[in-house]
């Protein structure tokens, strides 16, 4: 008995499954752009809560340094400065001022220095003449020391000068300036002090300008200048070096006496080149152009030529007309 065996063959058509091809570049291109978005909302999160930490942490900050600020008092005692110790006192009898404590220093060095003072009666029917007198720091527009001199008939001479009242052992510094950390007083002193000190000692630069102004305002400058000098020898003020500086002091005066006020905030935080405002308002008396005046009233050169004994104030004054 024989069996069959049927074979069944099957033909088909052999068919390729498509293998997929990884692209790797695009596939880091995404993991990047994922984590690039997963970094950049993190960041977003942590500078949302920084600057929200940041500025309460610069409120508390300004808020602390503001209540320092406007807890500082000025004092009329302090362990002064020797050059600073004594104030000027004024009293009045009729038109005449009785001045306590002029000061009228003995310069050795620019630091060192033989203590005198002098009291004296000065009448305003007596003043002639006042000149505004700057100090440049530097030779650019900048800081510098502003003051007034007043000449009288008798041929005396004084200066008032709105000046920072150290204690002993400070040293300068713009930025204390400006924090309530130094007193302001008004210096009274002959100009063998006060302007020698800058043209002689200091080797400063020095100009004197002639002020073109009626008698009568000259002596309401002067009392009005006696009069803030004497307050603060009482009430003390703090200087500012924007709003309460020598030069500001200057201005305030000036501008009490004159309708049409002069606009220098520039000048008084900078008054190096504040000789322009004032001749721009026609009040130093000359017909030179502006800088052919400020060659003309330059006076320390002129200083430091003086030998022996000699009338200082009247020899500065040789070329000034």
């Amino acid at each position: 008995m024989s069996s069959h065996r049927r074979i069944v063959r099957t033909n088909s058509s052999e068919s390729e499954i498509p293998v997929p091809k990884i692209n790797i570049g695009s596939s880091i291109l995404g993991f990047l752009k994922w984590t690039i978005y997963i970094v950049y909302r993190i960041i977003r999160i942590l500078w949302y809560w920084f600057e929200r930490i940041f500025l309460i942490v610069f409120l508390c900050v300004l808020t602390i340094g503001l209540a320092w600020w406007l807890s500082q008092k000025p004092s009329l005692y302090r362990d002064w400065d020797p050059i600073d110790a004594t104030l000027p006192i004024v009293s009045w009898s009729g038109d005449t001022a009785n001045i306590s404590n002029i000061r009228d220093f003995e310069w050795k060095t620019s630091t060192g220095f033989l203590s005198r003072f002098q009291n004296g009666s000065y009448a305003l029917s007596d003043l002639e003449a006042v000149y505004y007198i700057i100090t440049p720091f530097s030779d650019r527009d900048g800081p510098a020391h502003t003051m007034l001199s007043f000449s009288f008939s008798w041929g005396r001479h004084l200066a008032i000068s709105g000046e920072i009242r150290k204690e002993r052992g400070e040293s300068f510094s713009a930025l204390w300036w400006i924090l309530n950390q130094y007193e302001l007083s008004y210096v009274v002193a002959t100009e063998d002090d006060i302007i020698k000190l800058r043209t002689n000692y200091r080797k400063n630069q020095v100009y004197m300008y002639p002020i073109q102004v009626e008698k009568e305002k000259i002596q309401l400058l002067f009392r009005s200048m006696l009069i803030r000098a004497d307050k603060l020898s009482r009430e003390p003020e703090f200087y500012n070096t924007i709003w309460n500086n020598c030069t500001t002091s200057i201005l305030n005066h000036a501008n009490a006496l004159r309708n049409d006020k002069l606009d220098g905030w520039k000048y008084t935080i900078l008054p190096s080149h504040s000789d322009e405002l004032v001749y721009s308002a026609g009040l130093i008396n000359t017909k030179l152009s502006p800088g052919d005046a400020r060659s003309y009233y330059r006076i320390d050169e002129l200083a430091r030529s003086i030998s022996g004994e000699v009338d200082f104030s009247t020899i500065i004054r040789k070329t000034i007309k």
